[in-house]
């Protein structure tokens, strides 16, 4: 487990100040996987380096299985560290040391024995499915071999929580689900707690628990990914959420996007709606896919005018919420 309390990171003193964290709050259970995403500069790599204690933070506590690592001594402190492996973009590798020897170093640091470091990399190696390249240099892997290393380096000392910084960024589509599909094995198996740090929300789709916004140094939404996701009113959900594809209203006809506002939206809702409502829905276009065991997305439906004021209560019944409506095609020539 993993929790921040009001983590503080300010630089500079007086007029110069500039608070690049502001009292953020979170917590991981064991088990679980935090997406945290946002823009470019939003204070991300800042969190990263004082999730892991590379920076210091001016104030607040990162508590990691019931210990405040922020109130330690150095010495204490280096060995607490041990409790976060961190996946670092590009991962970080030696490139003159071949992938054994890079996932060795931290075992050399602590100073293990040579004949119990050898058994930990190839059980490492082994698990991240590179036993037979264990002796390649960096530049003779591709780049979703050299995040594989990267994890099995991270999790040499058997950390309790990993810290994935940007793990996924520059990664063909493939590759990215190789990496998210093996970090959700290793949580499962090993039981960690996950702070996954990303931009890619289509790969906080695949991989996450729960999701939190940061902007300027701020945690400005958090959740339950899929409450996220099946709340009509959230910003973050709407950017996670698969989207209905525009279209234009025919002559008699509003567009309107619907957005699954449910868990529980039934497979064949669209029969539903119509038979209820006495006349077919047009179905414009829509993006529908299963996240933690539940169906999410949007569609983009196509209502005659003479229904619309019945199409919203009849559309709620099956988990479905209203985003945006078009007016029909007459209406906007008449206003032009």
């Amino acid at each position: 487990m993993i929790e921040l309390t009001d983590l503080t990171k300010i630089y500079g003193h007086g007029d110069d100040r500039t608070v690049v964290l502001d009292r953020i709050n979170f917590r991981v259970e064991a088990g679980e996987i935090l997406a945290v995403v946002g823009p470019s500069g939003a204070g991300k790599s800042t969190l990263a380096q004082c999730v892991n204690l590379l920076t210091l933070p001016t104030s607040g506590s990162v508590v990691v299985n019931g210990e405040d690592l922020t109130t330690l001594s150095t010495q204490k402190l280096r060995v607490a560290r041990r409790r976060i492996g961190t996946v670092f973009q590009s991962a970080g590798l030696f490139e003159r040391r071949t992938a054994a020897e890079n996932v060795s170093l931290p075992l050399e640091y602590l100073g293990v024995t040579a004949s119990e470091a050898r058994h930990r990399v190839a059980e490492l190696l082994d698990r991240v499915g590179l036993t037979a390249r264990a002796n390649h240099y960096p530049f003779q892997l591709s780049g979703g071999q050299r995040q594989r290393v990267g994890i099995a380096r991270a999790l040499a000392l058997r950390p309790s929580v990993l810290l994935s910084d940007e793990a996924t960024a520059g990664l063909d589509p493939t590759t990215t689900s190789s990496v998210v599909d093996l970090l959700r094995e290793l949580r499962d198996d090993l039981d960690l707690s996950i702070v996954f740090i990303t931009h890619e929300m289509d790969t906080v789709l695949k991989i996450a628990d729960s999701v939190a916004s940061l902007d300027h140094g701020s945690i400005v939404e958090s959740g339950r990914l899929v409450d996220l996701l099946t709340d009509p009113d959230s910003h973050l959900g709407a950017a996670l959420r698969p989207q209905g594809v525009a279209a234009n209203a025919s002559a008699g006809e509003q567009v309107w996007h619907v957005v699954y506002d449910s868990p529980d939206v039934p497979p064949d809702w669209i029969a539903r709606a119509s038979a209820d409502l006495g006349s077919p829905l047009s179905v414009l276009g829509a993006s529908v896919q299963q996240v933690g065991g539940v169906t999410i997305g949007a569609a983009t439906l196509g209502i005659p005018d003479r229904l619309s004021s019945r199409a919203a209560e009849v559309l709620s019944r099956y988990g479905l919420a209203t985003t945006t409506t078009t007016p029909a095609v007459e209406e906007l020539e008449g206003v032009a």
